[in-house]
């Protein structure tokens, strides 16, 4: 759970300054706050995917804060066993608010080719 802590960090951040008026806050301070936030979070994991002479982003997967176990105990593993190989991104949100990405490039089979795309009208 540290890397998403350390992922949502920025956020957190600007959040005390703004909020707060608190410019640095310690560790601690930020551990309490994502120890609230990150239940209210939700996650989406896209694949790169290339089309002609550019990319898009395929949607594969959502989940709620309570629901991201395996993924975020081992993102890479999960990723590999669950949808393969390829350029992967997990986008983190509270709501509709954005709060954070990270990247990950697992090796093997590219499974992902043949999922569906997760539609957005489905997500809830």
């Amino acid at each position: 759970m540290e890397w998403v802590l350390n992922l949502f960090s920025e956020y957190l951040e600007n959040d005390f300054k703004k909020r707060l008026g608190v410019p640095k806050p310690t560790i601690d301070q930020l551990w309490d706050v994502f120890k609230v936030l990150f239940p209210t979070t939700t996650a989406r994991l896209l694949v790169q995917e290339p089309v002609g002479n550019t990319v898009r982003f395929k949607l594969l997967a959502f989940y709620h804060a309570d629901e991201m176990g395996p993924l975020i105990d081992d993102p890479m593993g999960y990723i590999k066993d669950n949808f393969g190989g390829g350029k992967f991104k997990i986008n983190f949100y509270q709501g509709m608010q954005f709060i954070a990405t990270i990247n990950f490039k697992p090796e093997g089979p590219e499974i992902w080719r043949d999922l569906p795309e997760l539609e957005e009208s489905k997500i809830q």
